[in-house]
């Protein structure tokens, strides 16, 4: 294995040494996980109406905060679910990883559709909901680097960002298959059913998601780049110490990127629709309803950006539109707030605007670490950041709503997307670990 420094010109073709062909199963071993992750993440959120009376004996508005809550704490778990597994997947290996972290989702997911409702064993339904949400949460903290660096390991060079917006695109498709199961199940069902423990099958649904991606990735090889590394790496000391004390500004360039890119997501994708509600510019229902189809473009832009990404080289490609959603945010945020532009508008432009870090981000910043402590370092730094950031953003901007505080909020995502900017910047300075990339 080889350091080399970034550079902003495109890359070389393929050299020799590249592997004929397209490492397909390596591919689909990654999108499904991204599938996963996010049916599982949201079916809990959308889901939650119908499973707090079953599981909390109430559907009173301390019973739903409490139901939220264990959204949160899969989140609290994260980070330390990285550090466990992501020493796990620098050891033992990618593909090891990915199997055993996907065995724990699969089982939890189950689990959750499984648990009693109150009615039967009173308070330990919701001890039992919330500990599975943790589990969840732990086995998601290293799932989600490993992906990331088994396909910085596997992808072929001239393809790498393609294969990295097609990976993280599994986790809008995701999305997409919930409000699909959600749509099918009121159709069939019904309201009434579900809040009586129809709810429950949307949990199977997510198992059953997760038991197809452990098929998927038993016929997914190892990544030939981590068992290179791992023979030709020297025992060191444990990976936490080679990280902090080695890889400084890499993890500074991740703590910027990832900063930027959470806090751009979470505020076009998954708040905006409450947003231009709470502004009196949308309703709650159809805006939400939009945000399929909002997506689906996001989608497609992602496979445009990595494209691009890998034809003129990461950093032009990441520099254009990171610009383009920091100059965008604040004239297109201020614009809905003022009736000049309608949510749709807005929403497309903006779900532009994010495709770029969630198409070439995380393996990026995979590729900013060795391969002895790629999976560790990278996942702490995010997990961290995305839970800080990530987790706490609908309470912030809501809390800035109830003190007449609109505003700051399109303010605050700006200053995020200066930090994927200036990420781009400290990035330069950085060795970038792979075997191919020049």
């Amino acid at each position: 294995m080889t350091e080399r420094t970034i550079t902003e010109s495109p890359a070389p073709d393929d050299s020799a040494g590249q592997r004929d062909g397209l490492p397909r199963r390596e591919l689909a071993a990654a999108t499904v996980g991204g599938i996963v992750e996010s049916f599982d993440w949201t079916v809990y959120v959308i889901f939650a109406a119908f499973f707090t009376a079953d599981l909390f004996g109430s559907d009173s508005l301390g019973a739903t905060i409490v139901a939220y809550g264990g959204f949160a704490v899969g989140f609290i778990a994260r980070p330390l679910g990285s550090l466990f597994f992501g020493r796990v997947s620098d050891s033992r290996g990618r593909r090891f990883n990915l199997l055993l972290c996907m065995s724990i989702i699969s089982v939890a997911s189950i689990g959750i559709a499984l648990v009693p409702p109150a009615a039967t064993i009173g308070i330990w339904s919701a001890v039992a909901l919330v500990a599975l949400r943790i589990v969840q949460g732990l086995a998601y903290g290293g799932e989600g680097p490993t992906i990331a660096a088994y396909v910085a390991e596997t992808a072929p060079r001239r393809h790498r960002f393609l294969f990295s917006a097609i990976s993280y695109g599994g986790i809008m498709f995701g999305s997409m298959l919930v409000f699909l199961t959600a749509a099918v199940l009121n159709a069939t069902i019904g309201e009434e059913a579900l809040r009586a423990g129809g709810w429950r099958w949307a949990f199977v649904i997510g198992g059953a998601l997760g038991l197809l991606a452990l098929l998927i990735r038993a016929y997914a090889p190892e990544s030939s780049e981590f068992e290179g590394g791992r023979a030709a790496v020297a025992p060191r000391p444990p990976a936490l110490t080679v990280v902090f004390r080695e890889h400084r500004k890499a993890l500074l360039t991740i703590f910027l990127l990832t900063l930027g890119g959470t806090v751009t997501y979470y505020y076009t994708l998954v708040y905006l629709p409450k947003f231009a509600a709470s502004a009196g510019r949308a309703d709650t229902a159809a805006a939400t309803s939009f945000m399929t189809l909002v997506l689906i473009v996001v989608l497609v832009a992602m496979l445009v950006v990595g494209a691009c990404a890998d034809r003129f080289g990461v950093l032009p490609v990441m520099r254009i539109t990171f610009a383009f959603n920091a100059i965008g945010v604040l004239p297109m945020t201020f614009a809905l707030m003022h009736g000049v532009l309608p949510f749709e508008v807005v929403a497309l432009v903006l779900g532009l605007g994010a495709a770029g870090f969630a198409a070439v981000g995380s393996v990026l910043s995979a590729l900013l670490l060795p391969v002895e402590v790629r999976a560790v370092g990278a996942g702490l730094v995010a997990t961290v950041t995305v839970t800080v950031f990530g987790g706490t953003f609908p309470m912030v901007a809501e809390a800035l709503q109830a003190f007449d505080l609109r505003w700051v909020i399109p303010v605050y995502v700006f200053v995020a997307a200066l930090a994927l900017l200036a990420g781009t910047r400290t990035v330069t300075k950085v060795r970038l670990f792979t075997e191919t990339v020049q």
